[in-house]
């Protein structure tokens, strides 16, 4: 199986059967194979975030499918699909969400531990990503201590820590200024060609889209390639 994601005619209705019903997804297909990083492009509204929680398995749709590396987890109980997601799938959104106590390997240390990885193991890998995105000299640094471009590479790594197969982010560096912006995405893009992971990024950053093997956009309900 060369597809790490695929999503089968995915339904997504809000308030069903009232007046204010809204459909987001309508008959949705999406495949993203190992490796292919796609840019999702979508107007403020159109589902995109929708589209994003269903194939990160934080969301159900109300009919059809999502499989991740081959395994059909639409409909899996609440222990598998926590499982998937700290397996199998690496987040990353606009805010980094770092925990303001720890240390950025601290950060990167507590995912992994709670994978049943060793803690000198999970030190080393933290330390190992931190070196790969330029963070070397600030390991050490909480959250506060950092810059914003420096707590989302932080964020990066963290999304990264168990070796996912496929990493969602929404509007990753949409909290950044454009310089910065720039930096810190190739920083991302980085990362993701050296591990061969399969990404699905939320942007309205066309710049940055187009920088990605595929470009899909999605409106009522459906996407359509094209930058």
């Amino acid at each position: 199986m060369n597809d790490v994601l695929i999503c089968e005619q995915l339904e997504k209705c809000y308030n069903r059967g009232k007046p204010n019903e809204i459909t987001v997804l309508k008959g949705l297909d999406l495949t993203i194979p190992k490796g292919q990083v796609v840019a999702l492009v979508a107007p403020s509204g159109a589902g995109k975030s929708t589209l994003l929680h269903i194939a990160g398995l934080l969301d159900t749709p109300d009919s059809g499918r999502v499989l991740i590396d081959g395994e059909d987890l639409t409909g899996a109980r609440d222990g598998k699909r926590t499982a998937a997601r700290r397996e199998k799938l690496g987040f990353v959104y606009q805010f980094h969400h770092l925990l303001p106590e720890f240390s950025a390997v601290e950060n990167i240390v507590l995912p992994q531990l709670a994978n049943g990885v060793s803690r000198k193991a999970a030190e080393e890998r933290a330390k190992d990503l931190l070196s790969r995105v330029g963070m070397a000299g600030r390991m050490d640094h909480r959250p506060s201590a950092l810059s914003g471009g420096e707590q989302q590479r932080v964020a990066f790594c963290r999304a990264l820590a168990n070796g996912p197969s496929l990493l969602l982010a929404d509007e990753p560096t949409g909290n950044l200024d454009p310089t910065t912006s720039d930096t810190v995405f190739d920083v991302l893009m980085g990362l993701v060609r050296e591990t061969g992971l399969s990404a699905l990024i939320a942007t309205h950053n066309m710049e940055l889209a187009a920088k990605m093997d595929r470009v899909l956009h999605l409106d009522n309900g459906a996407l359509e390639e094209g930058i």
